[in-house]
């Protein structure tokens, strides 16, 4: 019974452990979406053809600061305003007056400013390009948030795992603490210190592996459940994540258990016969 409690405790601060790191890992994700999807619009001249802007279209993807590009025709403008506005432009001005443009995603790498700048320049000597426009201040703004959104992540991340060291060591030093005057007893008798932390720590062994087969199950569950809610979140919440977490929690149940018993038996073979009564 003792076991199975402290195999339930270790699992739920395990569970705790893991989605920490389970959104340190999305942050990523989620950082280098939101840059891939802010976007450069190129406008082109009025004499370029359809054929000249696929043409520059397909150049452009050669381009290392290139994720993916859309050409928008003056056609599929106009209606697409046509439908925010509620009415056609062209009606009352007599001709279409958007140009035909090319949405550039850029590459998580090149979404800042110094790039975005470089970037428009290289664009704005093609001839075929009117003029280059993006939102800068947007970029800066999506950017510093990342930013601190990240740096919070890291901080809980080091606070959570030291809480999380505590709680653990906390159950398993009370797990052993039963057993102190049977580690007495066996220093008494001649036991060496490391045939007497075998079995304890064996046992730590132990609970972590079940321990975190029980969080990496329950993890399991709940990104099951959130895949059923919302299956856009896969292109964020890839499998490696999943896999990297996975492993991560077994590596913390093994590794945190196994040092909590190395060292409260430590702690118990240190103390004399009238320091294990007091406590």
């Amino acid at each position: 019974m003792q076991l199975v409690t402290l195999c339930i405790s270790t699992a739920m601060v395990l569970v705790l452990l893991g989605l920490v790191v389970f959104s340190v890992q999305t942050s990523r994700n989620l950082s280098q979406w939101v840059r891939e999807n802010l976007t450069v619009t190129v406008m082109l001249s009025e004499d370029v053809s359809v054929k000249d802007a696929k043409q520059l279209r397909r150049d452009l993807r050669h381009r290392p600061y290139a994720k993916d590009i859309e050409y928008i025709s003056r056609e599929q403008a106009l209606k697409e305003q046509t439908l925010a506005m509620g009415s056609d432009p062209s009606e009352f001005l007599g001709a279409n007056p958007f140009p035909a443009t090319l949405e550039v995603r850029l590459a998580s790498d090149y979404a800042n400013r110094d790039s975005l700048q470089w970037i428009a320049d290289e664009l704005r000597k093609n001839p075929k390009v009117a003029d280059v426009a993006y939102q800068v201040d947007l970029m800066d703004s999506v950017n510093r948030n990342l930013g601190k959104v990240n740096l919070v992540l890291l901080v809980l991340a080091l606070l959570l795992t030291f809480v999380s060291f505590s709680l653990i060591n906390n159950t398993v030093r009370l797990s052993i603490y039963s057993s102190r005057f049977l580690i007495h007893t066996m220093k008494l008798v001649g036991a060496s210190w490391g045939f007497i932390r075998r079995p304890f720590m064996r046992q730590g062994l132990l609970v972590g592996v079940v321990a975190a087969l029980i969080a990496i199950a329950v993890l399991g569950c709940c990104m099951w459940g959130l895949y059923r809610y919302e299956p856009n979140v896969r292109t964020i919440i890839t499998w490696r994540e999943l896999a990297v977490t996975a492993t991560a929690v077994l590596l913390f149940g093994i590794v945190i258990t196994a040092v909590c018993s190395y060292i409260s038996v430590n702690k118990f073979l240190r103390m004399t016969a009238g320091e294990l009564y007091r406590i």
